[in-house]
């Protein structure tokens, strides 16, 4: 079973400060082709901003992004993974929460940031290891075996 340190192995972790702008925060993601974005004050995590902060707090509520800062848009009811979790766990807290990214902590430190499909991604791969397993085990015959049965 993979855990979440595993995951964020070698991965790039984005972040932005609350005081920058909705606009730069939006450039930012769509550069780095990610969902979200960990918000940060110094090397403290306050929050989260995502495309689903984009839609329901900036653009449906015509807010300019251009002179909005993240903090003031940003979720900050927090939900986060430990780098030692299970993917399992994490899919459990993103279900439970309603959301689709977690920033991933180890102790007070930031240390990555997981999204629902990189962790759909290692459960789909978890139960093709398992099925292939599963197939090879009930319809594998080992060799010489037919013989015993053939007249």
């Amino acid at each position: 079973m993979m855990s979440i340190k595993e995951l964020i192995r070698n991965r790039s972790v984005y972040t932005v400060d609350g005081n920058t702008t909705v606009q730069a925060a939006v450039e930012c993601m769509a550069k780095n082709k990610i969902g979200a974005v960990s918000v940060m004050e110094g090397d403290r995590l306050v929050g989260v901003f995502s495309e689903r902060d984009v839609i329901n707090r900036v653009v449906a509520r015509s807010i300019n992004p251009v002179t909005t800062t993240v903090s003031s848009v940003m979720t900050t009811n927090l939900v986060v993974a430990t780098a030692d979790e299970s993917y399992e766990s994490c899919l459990r807290k993103m279900k439970q929460a309603n959301c689709r990214h977690l920033p991933v902590v180890e102790g007070d430190k930031l240390v990555g940031f997981i999204s629902l499909r990189d962790l759909l991604q290692v459960d789909i791969s978890e139960k093709d290891d398992t099925i292939q397993f599963l197939n090879n085990y009930m319809f594998h015959v080992p060799p010489g075996v037919e013989k015993r049965y053939t007249k």
